[in-house]
Parts: C-alpha cells; sequence; structure tokens
C-alpha cells in the first residue's frame, strides 16, 4: 500500500503536465458490456433485451462474454446456443464484438467455474481452461464480426469469489495459446484502472483494458472517491507504455461507472436508493469524464440496469445514452 500510495502521488504530479500537453480524443467510440445472465438476474429477457441494445440504442461495439458454467456445463459438453445467438444478431447489425475468454469474465462471482471444475486442482483446472480458450476460439475465429479477444477479465487483479491466485504465467500461456490459434486478431487483457500499475497486462497484450470508476462502495467502509484527475489514468498509460511495454498498441476503457454500485444485490436495493447511489446528474458526469481522459474507446457498465430501471419508469439513463450512440456511432 506504501508503494502504491508512492508511485500514485508521482503519477498525479506526472499528470499535471498532460492536463496541458494532452487533449481529448475528438472522435470517441462507445460501446456496452452486456451479460445475458445478468440481464436475466434482473427479470429481464435477454433476448428482448440485446435486441433493444442492437437496434434501439444503435450500439455497434459490444463486449460479450462466454461464460465457463454455461458454455461448459459438463466436462467436455458444450452448449454454444447463446453465444452463437448473440454473436450472430451482432452480425445483422453490423455491430463488432470484443469477445471475453477464459475463467474470469466480467459480471460477478467473476471466476465463472461449472460446480465439475470446482473439485479439480488448480493445475488440473488450467489445463481445462486452455481446452476451452481453443474450443472457443476455433469455433469462432472465422467470424466476421469479432476484432479482438479479451484474455481473461481483470487477471492478475486479485476480486472475485472463489478464484484461484492471479497467476501471470499461466496468463502468458494463455496468450500465447490465442495468438497461435488466431495470430490475426489483437489481444486485450484488462486491468483495474485504480489499484493496479498495468504492467505485465500491457506487457502481454496487444492491447490494455482499464476500468474507469469514480467511487467505490465498499460494505463496511462505505463511499470510497477516487481523487484523480481526468488525465491520470492516460499518464500512467503513457508511462507503462513507454518505459515497459513498448510494443503495447494502445488503451481503452472496457468498463466504465454507469450503474449504481450497492453493498447488496441492485434486486434486493430500492429503486430510489439506486437513483441515489447514480444519480442521471452522476451517470453524465461519469460518461463526461470518461470522453475526456484522452482515450478513444469506452465500454460503458450497466446497460442491462438502464433497461431494468425504464422498466420501473426511470428511462432517463437509457434515454441520454441513446442519444450518445446515435451522434457517435
Amino acid at each position: 500500500m506504501k508503494k502504491l500510495l508512492l508511485i500514485s502521488v508521482l503519477i498525479l504530479f506526472i499528470t499535471a503536465y498532460f492536463e496541458f500537453a494532452s487533449q481529448p480524443s475528438p472522435k470517441v467510440k462507445f460501446g456496452v458490456t452486456f451479460s445475458p445472465s445478468y440481464a436475466t438476474y434482473l427479470g429481464l429477457d435477454w433476448q428482448r433485451s440485446y435486441d433493444l441494445i442492437l437496434n434501439d440504442l444503435k450500439v455497434k461495439r459490444l463486449r460479450l462474454p462466454t461464460y465457463w458454467r454455461e458454455v461448459e456445463p459438463e466436462d467436455n459438453k458444450f452448449n454454444f446456443a447463446d453465444t452463437d445467438y448473440l454473436l450472430n444478431q451482432a452480425e445483422k447489425a453490423n455491430a463488432e464484438v470484443l469477445l471475453v475468454i477464459g475463467m474470469k469474465q466480467p459480471r460477478w462471482p467473476e471466476c465463472q467455474i461449472p460446480d465439475w471444475a470446482r473439485k479439480l486442482t488448480v493445475n488440473q483446472r488450467q489445463v481445462q481452461v486452455f481446452n476451452l480458450i481453443e474450443t472457443v476460439v476455433t469455433r469462432y475465429k472465422d467470424h466476421p464480426n469479432i476484432w479482438a479477444w479479451q484474455v481473461e477479465n481483470e487477471p492478475l487483479f486479485a476480486f472475485g469469489e472463489n478464484c484461484d491466485a492471479p497467476d501471470s504465467q499461466f496468463l502468458q500461456q494463455e496468450t500465447e495459446l490465442v495468438k497461435k490459434l488466431d495470430p490475426q486478431r489483437p489481444i486485450v487483457i484488462t486491468d483495474t484502472g485504480e489499484w493496479r500499475f498495468w504492467i505485465t497486462s500491457m506487457q502481454l497484450s496487444n492491447i490494455l483494458g482499464i476500468s474507469v470508476y469514480r467511487y467505490a462502495n465498499i460494505e463496511g467502509y462505505g463511499f470510497l472517491y477516487y481523487p484523480f484527475p481526468k488525465l491520470f489514468y492516460k499518464a500512467k498509460s503513457e508511462i507503462v507504455r513507454r518505459f515497459f511495454a513498448p510494443n503495447n498498441q494502445k488503451t481503452i476503457i472496457t468498463e466504465l461507472q454507469t450503474e449504481a454500485w450497492s453493498t447488496k444485490s441492485l434486486k434486493d436495493t430500492k429503486i430510489d436508493e439506486q437513483i441515489r447511489l447514480l444519480s442521471i446528474k452522476q451517470f453524465k458526469d461519469n460518461i463526461t469524464f470518461a470522453k475526456n481522459t484522452g482515450f478513444d474507446e469506452i465500454y460503458f457498465w450497466g446497460v442491462e440496469w438502464w433497461i431494468y430501471l425504464a422498466k420501473y419508469n426511470h428511462p432517463e439513463y437509457l434515454e441520454y445514452a441513446k442519444t450518445l450512440f446515435i451522434v457517435r456511432n
């Protein structure tokens, strides 16, 4: 923690330079992360929600999961029906897809491990993950709408339920496997924007994806507001790339906070409380903040929540987002 604080202070000072020397990207591309199972959890019809995202919101960039527990519910017995549907609809809508592969993926509990694989040792489980990745990449590497593979989700950040310890060597082996199977598409590795320095994540990827949060709501501690200025992320990105990962191509925001963060599940949180936790003003402010970081691609987190709120007479989030996608995309 002391090292983290010292380096963060240093980067904050360097950020002052970037505040004057850097300019926000004039052409920001917006996308969303969409989880069918999370939409279902919120009581939504996920296929209708997905149709709304593609045809009403006019989203042209999607980050889609391939949850291990759903894709391979039994050892070596695969079910790709939902993923096929997602990708086929994306192709019809001419939407680009960042497909997430591996064991750790967006949405709680992060580590999407099927019951049969939980009984294995860590080494045995890693062998099964290699088989999973090879199966998914082989199946979809010819799909025209997949522009990149995201290998795991924040794999070096110790966060999630029943996850194995972060393992950079295992992550390197995963990325090497993907490159061997599909040498054409770039590999994206994601990392927490606030709590890590991205060195290994950048070194192992073609593109770094980061999360950007304005506050955290930690049970037992309350709200933690991040004091970082808008170009803190850009400064850190440029410094790490220049000195540690010169072959990394760029940084994008793969998870921008545009969903309320409650210490309870949102289903167990009253709508008024959800609105208080992330007001429409803060929602807009978060988007403006991200646009001004200087990164040119941003994926919003929480599109399922916008649709859920609209169902309960709060369409303002969905309607504002619609203006962004129609104008930008």
